[in-house]
């Protein structure tokens, strides 16, 4: 396969999210387009380990030179990404439902930002 094939789609995929957060409305779609944009990146992440991997191979020197020696410096980036996107959903879907229970809606419209405190 070739080493440009999953960069598009990577590109592809943060485009969609992108599009997503400034488009939707609904808070609850808008992490959903931070997740996929989330996962564009640990898509280079993984890529970019591969294809310098497979360069190396063969290439005489210290032990970052040789591929078999260690795991995966890409597959760990994305590990630490899929952990602080857990944290991200975990934090960002409370705050959602705190707003939801009192206002009785996710639409990102109607947060009021320049209101210091807002009484019901």
């Amino acid at each position: 396969m070739h080493v440009t094939i999953p960069y598009v789609i990577a590109a592809a995929l943060f485009g969609l999210g992108v599009y997503g957060v400034v488009r939707r409305r609904n808070a609850i779609l808008v992490l959903m387009a931070v997740e996929l944009m989330l996962n564009a990146v640990n898509l280079i992440l993984v890529t970019a380990d591969v294809s310098l991997r497979s360069a190396l191979r063969g290439v005489p020197g210290e032990a970052w030179a040789n591929p078999s020696s260690q795991p995966g410096s890409g597959g760990v980036f994305a590990l630490f990404v899929i952990v602080l996107a857990a944290a991200e959903v975990g934090v960002g879907l409370a705050i959602v439902l705190q707003f939801y229970r009192m206002r009785r809606t996710v639409a990102l419209d109607e947060v009021p930002l320049d209101e210091e405190r807002v009484t019901e």
